[in-house]
């Protein structure tokens, strides 16, 4: 059985695992990643990778390289990312760690843990939405990653909900997905009453009526958004992971119902809705998976 190195690259935290092609994580590890103008935070994913390593027996086949960011057209390095984690940009990893290495988007990465090893497992069509601080994601169509021209396919929080509103996303979409139910936006969005979502799903529990409001409003908002990609890509499974997904049945509930009202339904097909299965290391077990589906 194959084994895999998986590292999800973050701006604070740097995480490792050593995990088989079947799914078991032998094990993990995380350091600080300790960026720096001169790109000397490198070292230190260097030293993991040996750690690593050094933890089995057992031929480590490929590694997986999970960063924010747009890998090139091979997935040998980040080839986009302005403004932080210097160095980070057309480095090539393979040559640094001197085994063949494959880099991954990290909302990829996320996807891809889920469909190897986790909720979309065993299905071909699959989509992915991480909803925290902003809301990404990505696309499996015919059981591979959809990377698309300069491997931006993914953005889904960046599809436009309405086009008269003056928030812009990052990507210079009006009336985002992402403005609509991001912990990023919850102040404006509050008029100042919430600082976070989880503050607005605390109040929505007591039975507030403007939280009730305000809540209810962005779940909606996020069933009309999946509801849309379900008519334009027919996935068998959406996957939902991130933080505000700890609402659990207070999100899920409203949201089951909006769908019945705006999911097209054809022959009584619905497609499935699943809570992913993995959390932090989603990113270093999608990458392994990743690099372990290249060298199948």
């Amino acid at each position: 059985m194959k084994t895999a190195i998986g590292i999800d690259l973050g701006g604070t935290v740097v995480k490792g695992i050593l995990i088989r092609e079947g799914g078991e994580i032998m094990q993990q590890h995380y350091i600080s990643t300790r960026d720096d103008q001169e790109g000397l935070w490198r070292k230190n994913v260097l030293e993991m990778v040996s750690y690593l390593r050094a933890l089995t027996d057992e031929p480590v086949e490929v590694i997986g390289l999970s960063a924010p960011g747009l890998p090139d057209q091979d997935n040998a390095c980040i080839a986009h990312l302005p403004n932080r984690l210097h160095g980070l940009e057309n480095f090539n990893w393979g040559a640094y760690f001197g085994q063949k290495t494959y880099v991954i988007n990290d909302a990829h990465a996320a996807l891809m843990a889920e469909a190897r090893f986790g909720s979309a497992k065993d299905y071909k069509n699959a989509l992915l939405l991480t909803l925290g601080t902003g809301v990404g994601g990505g696309i499996m169509l015919n059981g591979e990653l959809h990377q698309g021209l300069s491997q931006m396919a993914g953005h889904l929080g960046h599809i436009s909900l309405n086009t008269g509103d003056d928030e812009e996303s990052i990507l210079g979409i009006p009336g985002s997905l992402e403005y609509a139910i991001g912990n990023y936006s919850i102040k404006r969005r509050s008029r100042g009453q919430y600082e976070s979502t989880l503050d607005l799903v605390g109040a929505y529990r007591k039975g507030d009526h403007y939280a009730t409001w305000l809540w209810l409003d962005s779940v909606r908002k996020l069933a009309v958004a999946l509801s849309s990609l379900i008519n334009l890509l027919s996935p068998e499974i959406i996957v939902l992971a991130g933080g505000i997904t700890l609402a659990d049945k207070d999100l899920y509930e409203p949201l089951m119902r909006f769908l019945d009202l705006y999911e097209f339904r054809p022959a009584g097909k619905t497609t499935l809705i699943r809570q992913a299965q993995f959390g932090d290391l989603a990113g270093a077990i999608g990458a392994a998976g990743f690099a372990l589906n290249k060298i199948s």
